[in-house]
Protein backbone atom coordinates (compact mmCIF):
# COMPACT_ATOMS: atom_id res chain seq x y z
CA UNK A 1 0.00 0.00 0.00
CA UNK A 2 2.60 2.50 1.03
CA UNK A 3 4.39 1.84 -2.62
CA UNK A 4 1.43 2.08 -4.01
CA UNK A 5 0.84 5.67 -2.76
CA UNK A 6 4.41 6.60 -3.18
CA UNK A 7 3.65 5.74 -6.89
CA UNK A 8 0.28 7.65 -7.25
CA UNK A 9 2.65 10.45 -5.77
CA UNK A 10 5.05 10.71 -8.14
CA UNK A 11 2.72 10.29 -11.06
CA UNK A 12 0.39 13.19 -9.72
CA UNK A 13 4.48 15.71 -9.06
CA UNK A 14 4.88 14.27 -12.72
CA UNK A 15 1.24 15.28 -13.95
CA UNK A 16 1.25 18.44 -12.36
CA UNK A 17 4.38 19.60 -13.51
CA UNK A 18 3.43 18.50 -17.02
CA UNK A 19 0.57 20.73 -16.73
CA UNK A 20 1.84 23.69 -15.22
CA UNK A 21 5.32 24.24 -15.98
CA UNK A 22 6.47 22.38 -19.16
CA UNK A 23 3.17 22.19 -21.53
CA UNK A 24 2.49 25.88 -21.21
CA UNK A 25 6.28 26.60 -21.29
CA UNK A 26 6.32 25.28 -25.03
CA UNK A 27 6.10 26.43 -28.30
CA UNK A 28 4.31 24.59 -31.32
CA UNK A 29 3.80 25.37 -34.80
CA UNK A 30 1.77 22.61 -36.45
CA UNK A 31 0.79 22.13 -40.03
CA UNK A 32 -2.54 21.89 -41.51
CA UNK A 33 -3.95 21.45 -44.68
CA UNK A 34 -7.14 22.60 -45.46
CA UNK A 35 -9.32 21.34 -48.80
CA UNK A 36 -11.88 24.48 -49.41
CA UNK A 37 -14.28 24.37 -51.59
CA UNK A 38 -14.18 27.39 -54.08
CA UNK A 39 -10.59 27.81 -53.20
CA UNK A 40 -9.13 28.88 -56.86
CA UNK A 41 -6.39 26.91 -58.31
CA UNK A 42 -3.81 29.87 -58.61
CA UNK A 43 -3.98 29.75 -54.78
CA UNK A 44 -3.02 26.43 -54.29
CA UNK A 45 -0.84 26.22 -51.43
CA UNK A 46 -1.24 29.44 -49.82
CA UNK A 47 0.07 29.88 -45.87
CA UNK A 48 -1.55 31.65 -43.38
CA UNK A 49 0.22 31.66 -40.42
CA UNK A 50 -2.84 32.08 -37.70
CA UNK A 51 -1.79 33.40 -33.92
CA UNK A 52 -4.74 34.49 -31.06
CA UNK A 53 -4.64 34.71 -27.28
CA UNK A 54 -0.94 35.62 -26.78
CA UNK A 55 -2.21 36.88 -23.81
CA UNK A 56 1.36 38.28 -22.88
CA UNK A 57 2.13 38.18 -19.32
CA UNK A 58 0.67 34.88 -18.11
CA UNK A 59 2.74 32.82 -16.71
CA UNK A 60 6.26 31.69 -19.54
CA UNK A 61 4.82 34.45 -21.67
CA UNK A 62 6.53 37.22 -21.32
CA UNK A 63 8.20 39.45 -23.74
CA UNK A 64 11.15 37.28 -24.51
CA UNK A 65 8.29 34.53 -25.72
CA UNK A 66 6.92 36.56 -27.86
CA UNK A 67 9.98 37.93 -29.49
CA UNK A 68 10.99 33.52 -30.07
CA UNK A 69 7.22 33.62 -31.40
CA UNK A 70 7.85 36.27 -33.63
CA UNK A 71 11.21 34.73 -35.13
CA UNK A 72 9.80 31.46 -35.48
CA UNK A 73 6.67 32.42 -37.27
CA UNK A 74 9.15 34.66 -39.56
CA UNK A 75 11.31 31.77 -40.01
CA UNK A 76 8.27 29.71 -41.37
CA UNK A 77 7.94 32.49 -44.30
CA UNK A 78 4.20 32.36 -44.45
CA UNK A 79 2.16 34.34 -47.08
CA UNK A 80 0.22 35.85 -44.91
CA UNK A 81 -0.38 36.56 -40.71
CA UNK A 82 -3.72 36.61 -39.27
CA UNK A 83 -3.75 37.93 -35.46
CA UNK A 84 -6.69 36.45 -33.52
CA UNK A 85 -7.35 39.02 -30.30
CA UNK A 86 -6.48 38.70 -26.73
CA UNK A 87 -3.54 40.67 -26.33
CA UNK A 88 -3.33 41.03 -22.99
CA UNK A 89 -3.93 39.54 -19.73
CA UNK A 90 -6.37 40.29 -16.78
CA UNK A 91 -6.02 38.37 -13.35
CA UNK A 92 -4.43 35.41 -14.19
CA UNK A 93 -2.30 33.40 -11.55
CA UNK A 94 1.02 33.86 -11.16
CA UNK A 95 1.09 36.68 -14.29
CA UNK A 96 2.44 40.05 -14.94
CA UNK A 97 0.35 42.47 -16.68
CA UNK A 98 2.26 43.99 -19.91
CA UNK A 99 0.67 46.70 -21.60
CA UNK A 100 -0.27 46.76 -25.51
CA UNK A 101 2.34 49.63 -26.03
CA UNK A 102 5.18 46.82 -25.29
CA UNK A 103 3.71 44.23 -27.07
CA UNK A 104 2.66 45.84 -29.93
CA UNK A 105 6.33 46.84 -31.25
CA UNK A 106 7.72 43.07 -30.48
CA UNK A 107 4.62 42.10 -33.25
CA UNK A 108 5.41 44.80 -36.04
CA UNK A 109 8.48 42.67 -36.42
CA UNK A 110 5.90 40.08 -38.10
CA UNK A 111 6.44 39.90 -41.27
CA UNK A 112 4.36 38.08 -44.29
CA UNK A 113 4.45 39.49 -48.38
CA UNK A 114 0.23 40.01 -48.14
CA UNK A 115 0.74 41.72 -44.74
CA UNK A 116 -0.11 40.90 -41.43
CA UNK A 117 -3.53 42.04 -39.97
CA UNK A 118 -5.44 41.79 -36.48
CA UNK A 119 -8.44 41.79 -34.72
CA UNK A 120 -9.39 42.51 -30.85
CA UNK A 121 -10.42 39.87 -28.40
CA UNK A 122 -12.34 40.44 -25.30
CA UNK A 123 -9.83 40.78 -23.32
CA UNK A 124 -8.32 43.82 -25.04
CA UNK A 125 -11.62 45.60 -24.88
CA UNK A 126 -11.92 44.80 -20.94
CA UNK A 127 -8.44 46.60 -20.99
CA UNK A 128 -9.44 49.12 -23.56
CA UNK A 129 -10.01 48.33 -27.47
CA UNK A 130 -8.82 51.51 -29.09
CA UNK A 131 -5.92 51.96 -26.95
CA UNK A 132 -4.77 48.54 -27.99
CA UNK A 133 -5.95 49.84 -31.62
CA UNK A 134 -3.49 52.74 -31.19
CA UNK A 135 -0.65 50.27 -30.52
CA UNK A 136 -1.00 48.21 -32.93
CA UNK A 137 -1.37 50.95 -35.98
CA UNK A 138 1.60 52.67 -34.75
CA UNK A 139 3.63 49.53 -34.95
CA UNK A 140 2.33 48.68 -38.70
CA UNK A 141 -0.37 46.07 -37.77
CA UNK A 142 -3.70 47.02 -39.32
CA UNK A 143 -6.64 46.02 -37.33
CA UNK A 144 -9.43 45.04 -38.94
CA UNK A 145 -12.65 45.59 -36.80
CA UNK A 146 -15.65 45.10 -39.06
CA UNK A 147 -13.50 45.73 -41.90
CA UNK A 148 -12.57 43.88 -45.71
CA UNK A 149 -8.95 44.36 -47.23
CA UNK A 150 -8.53 43.22 -51.07
CA UNK A 151 -5.14 40.88 -50.89
CA UNK A 152 -4.27 39.41 -54.45
CA UNK A 153 -7.06 38.12 -55.76
CA UNK A 154 -9.06 37.12 -52.71
CA UNK A 155 -10.42 39.56 -49.36
CA UNK A 156 -9.41 39.06 -45.88
CA UNK A 157 -12.42 40.05 -43.24
CA UNK A 158 -11.97 40.91 -40.07
CA UNK A 159 -14.59 40.79 -37.76
CA UNK A 160 -15.04 42.33 -34.32
CA UNK A 161 -15.38 40.27 -30.68
CA UNK A 162 -18.87 38.66 -30.16
CA UNK A 163 -18.65 39.48 -26.58
CA UNK A 164 -17.58 42.51 -26.46
CA UNK A 165 -17.14 44.51 -30.23
CA UNK A 166 -20.08 45.83 -32.70
CA UNK A 167 -19.33 42.12 -34.65
CA UNK A 168 -21.50 43.79 -37.80
CA UNK A 169 -21.30 40.68 -40.13
CA UNK A 170 -22.59 42.54 -43.09
CA UNK A 171 -21.11 45.81 -42.46
CA UNK A 172 -17.80 43.83 -42.27
CA UNK A 173 -18.73 41.90 -45.67
CA UNK A 174 -20.34 44.93 -47.57
CA UNK A 175 -16.82 46.17 -49.41
CA UNK A 176 -17.04 41.99 -51.17
CA UNK A 177 -18.76 42.59 -54.32
CA UNK A 178 -17.11 40.12 -56.52
CA UNK A 179 -16.96 36.48 -56.43
CA UNK A 180 -13.30 36.23 -55.05
CA UNK A 181 -12.66 34.03 -52.10
CA UNK A 182 -13.04 35.40 -48.66
CA UNK A 183 -11.04 34.41 -45.30
CA UNK A 184 -13.01 35.74 -42.27
CA UNK A 185 -11.11 36.17 -38.69
CA UNK A 186 -12.79 37.26 -35.93
CA UNK A 187 -11.57 36.04 -31.96
CA UNK A 188 -14.75 33.87 -31.28
CA UNK A 189 -15.86 31.12 -32.64
CA UNK A 190 -19.16 31.23 -31.44
CA UNK A 191 -19.94 33.33 -34.64
CA UNK A 192 -19.40 31.12 -36.76
CA UNK A 193 -22.99 29.62 -37.31
CA UNK A 194 -24.00 33.43 -38.20
CA UNK A 195 -21.09 33.35 -40.95
CA UNK A 196 -22.69 33.22 -44.88
CA UNK A 197 -22.19 30.24 -47.15
CA UNK A 198 -20.36 32.63 -49.47
CA UNK A 199 -17.62 32.82 -47.07
CA UNK A 200 -14.57 30.62 -47.86
CA UNK A 201 -13.29 30.01 -44.47
CA UNK A 202 -13.45 31.13 -41.37
CA UNK A 203 -10.50 31.18 -38.61
CA UNK A 204 -11.09 32.00 -34.76
CA UNK A 205 -9.57 31.79 -31.45
CA UNK A 206 -10.69 32.27 -27.77
CA UNK A 207 -11.16 29.16 -26.88
CA UNK A 208 -7.73 27.80 -25.64
CA UNK A 209 -9.05 24.66 -26.97
CA UNK A 210 -10.07 24.17 -23.65
CA UNK A 211 -6.23 24.39 -22.13
CA UNK A 212 -7.15 21.37 -20.56
CA UNK A 213 -8.01 17.80 -22.54
CA UNK A 214 -8.30 14.56 -20.48
CA UNK A 215 -7.98 11.30 -21.96
CA UNK A 216 -11.14 9.05 -22.62
CA UNK A 217 -12.90 12.55 -21.40
CA UNK A 218 -11.82 15.29 -23.17
CA UNK A 219 -12.15 18.91 -22.74
CA UNK A 220 -13.94 19.91 -19.42
CA UNK A 221 -14.76 23.56 -19.60
CA UNK A 222 -14.07 25.72 -23.21
CA UNK A 223 -15.45 29.38 -22.74
CA UNK A 224 -17.85 28.56 -25.75
CA UNK A 225 -21.62 28.29 -25.52
CA UNK A 226 -21.68 25.51 -28.13
CA UNK A 227 -19.57 23.33 -25.53
CA UNK A 228 -16.78 22.09 -27.59
CA UNK A 229 -18.59 21.98 -31.11
CA UNK A 230 -15.97 24.32 -31.61
CA UNK A 231 -12.66 24.25 -29.23
CA UNK A 232 -10.54 23.40 -31.57
CA UNK A 233 -9.27 22.68 -35.20
CA UNK A 234 -10.66 22.14 -38.81
CA UNK A 235 -14.83 22.33 -38.10
CA UNK A 236 -17.11 21.65 -41.47
CA UNK A 237 -20.51 22.13 -41.20
CA UNK A 238 -22.73 22.19 -44.42
CA UNK A 239 -20.33 22.90 -46.38
CA UNK A 240 -18.68 25.72 -44.17
CA UNK A 241 -15.24 25.39 -43.01
CA UNK A 242 -13.99 27.12 -40.03
CA UNK A 243 -10.36 26.63 -37.53
CA UNK A 244 -10.00 27.40 -34.63
CA UNK A 245 -6.62 27.47 -33.23
CA UNK A 246 -5.75 26.46 -29.21
CA UNK A 247 -3.67 29.91 -28.91
CA UNK A 248 -0.62 30.43 -27.30
CA UNK A 249 -1.10 31.80 -23.64
CA UNK A 250 -3.70 30.87 -20.63
CA UNK A 251 -5.97 32.34 -18.88
CA UNK A 252 -7.66 32.43 -15.40
CA UNK A 253 -5.30 29.14 -14.74
CA UNK A 254 -2.08 28.86 -15.88
CA UNK A 255 -2.39 25.29 -16.67
CA UNK A 256 -2.02 23.27 -20.59
CA UNK A 257 -2.32 19.70 -20.66
CA UNK A 258 -2.59 18.00 -24.32
CA UNK A 259 -3.40 21.48 -25.37
CA UNK A 260 0.03 22.88 -25.98
CA UNK A 261 0.85 26.21 -27.22
CA UNK A 262 0.35 27.35 -30.69
CA UNK A 263 0.51 28.90 -33.44
CA UNK A 264 -1.38 27.29 -36.74
CA UNK A 265 0.05 26.99 -39.94
CA UNK A 266 -2.68 26.14 -42.60
CA UNK A 267 -1.89 25.96 -46.44
CA UNK A 268 -5.21 26.35 -48.07
CA UNK A 269 -5.55 23.87 -50.70
CA UNK A 270 -8.24 23.81 -53.81
CA UNK A 271 -10.61 21.04 -53.82
CA UNK A 272 -9.17 18.16 -56.40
Amino acid sequence: MRLLSLALLGVGCVLAGWTFFFEPRGLDLPSHTLELPGWPADLDGLEVALLSDLHVGSPYYGLDKLEEVVRRVNAAEPDLILLAGDYVIQGVRGGTFVSPEDIAPILGHLEARLGVFAVLGNHDWWLDGERVRRAFEASGIRVLEDEAVRLSDFWVVGIGDLWEAAHDIDKALAPVEDDAPVIVFTHNPDLFPDIPSRVTLSLAGHTHGGQVRLPFVGTLIVPSSFGSRFAKGHVVEDGRHLFVTSGLGTSIVPARFRVPPEVARLTLRALP
